[in-house]
């Protein structure tokens, strides 16, 4: 069986390794020497002030929230998983959608402004697939608006734009290291901003509101991360550059071989260095997208409808109008792609795509 990812494991006895020193220390959680140790190596990676590991993903976007203060309307895509969503809306903070490039499948900017009210605080904005979101263009709207930027970048580990990683922009980014990401900590995610203010409160906040042993700084809430989670990111970092060349190798190969094929992959930002996060193709129907799906059950494979549905058909926010992300929506798969998918079984792959659009 073949499914849409698979997570990278180190070799045990690096992880065992780490592990034994927990036993050691019996240090679990709490901020221990690992996730000190992974924060400091994350901050070097990604050349970075202030990072923040987390529970995970969806903390990291709540945290980025509230740690903006943010309130009223906040302008997003609806074109994402829908923790980017739901994280607004468990805010108390109400989204409006702005309808995504038919190209990129990032939230399209020219649009933006057409959607600020007086009621509107911030930007959050999804790098899709790990492809850069237009951040100047989204920038320049946020400066001349006064609105906070947060960037959902939980496929971006390893994107660059411009020569540097892609979290050099915006107020706060946010990343996942959930098990189906490139990089892992199992479990996991992480916060990062330029603002030492802006630090400062995450730092607080993230830790219940604790400003020494018995002291509160303010609100806060428990999204610490333990150090067995921070020892898998640890041997993971160590792999990053293999990984990143291998996703490639495989994303190349599904290229040459689906050539033929009337369906388009996202066009990558200008001057970006991917990452190869995911394999997403886009079919000129939903019909040949089912047919492209039985067609891999059929040789027990297991692509994924990401994203699907578009998030405006959530039954707990405001219903509106984005044409582009609903139709892509309906159109777009994503094929396996993992760091041990062998050649053979991407070609496998290939051909029952190419046999079920009758070529």
């Amino acid at each position: 069986m073949i499914n849409v990812t698979k997570p990278f494991l180190p070799p045990l006895e690096e992880y065992e390794k780490q592990i034994k020193g927990i036993w050691k220390r019996e240090w679990l959680t709490n901020n221990g020497p690992l996730v000190n140790e992974l924060e400091l190596s994350l901050k070097e990676y990604f050349d970075v002030p202030h990072l923040f590991f987390v529970s995970n993903g969806t903390i990291a976007l709540q945290l980025a929230i509230k740690a903006l203060g943010l309130s009223g309307e906040i302008i997003t895509t609806p074109f994402s998983f829908v923790a980017t969503t739901s994280s607004i809306v468990w805010e108390g903070c109400e989204p409006v959608f702005v309808d995504i490039h038919p190209e990129t499948l990032n939230i399209n900017p020219a649009l933006i402004e057409s959607a600020i009210t007086p009621r509107t605080t911030a930007i959050l904005a999804t790098h899709v697939y790990g492809n850069p979101c237009d951040v100047e263009a989204i920038e320049a709207i946020a400066k001349r608006h006064k609105l906070k930027v947060i960037y959902d970048g939980a496929h971006a580990f390893g994107t660059k734009y411009n020569g540097k990683s892609v979290f050099h922009f915006g107020d706060i980014s946010t990343l996942s290291f959930h098990a189906t990401k490139l990089f892992h900590t199992t479990e996991g995610g992480a916060i990062i901003t330029h603002d030492t203010a802006i630090a400062k409160e995450i730092a607080h906040m993230r830790n219940f509101g604790y400003d020494g042993p018995d002291k509160f700084h303010g609100l806060g809430i428990n999204g610490k991360n333990s150090e067995f989670h921070a020892a898998m990111g640890l041997c993971n970092l160590k792999y990053v550059s293999e990984i990143l060349n291998r996703r490639r190798e495989i994303s190349e190969r599904y290229n040459k071989i689906l050539r033929p094929l009337r369906a388009f992959r996202p066009v990558i930002q200008a001057n970006a260095e991917f990452n190869f996060a995911y394999y997403p193709l886009v079919f000129e129907s939903e019909a040949a997208l089912l047919k492209a799906v039985e067609a891999l059950h059929g040789v027990y494979a297991y692509p994924r409808r990401y994203f699907y549905p578009s998030l405006e058909t959530l039954n707990y926010v405001t219903p509106q109008e984005v044409q582009n992300s609903s139709e892509l929506s309906k159109k777009v798969l994503c094929l396996p792609l993992y760091h041990d998918l062998s050649f053979e079984e991407v070609d496998m792959m290939s051909r029952a795509i190419l046999r079920a659009q009758n070529y």
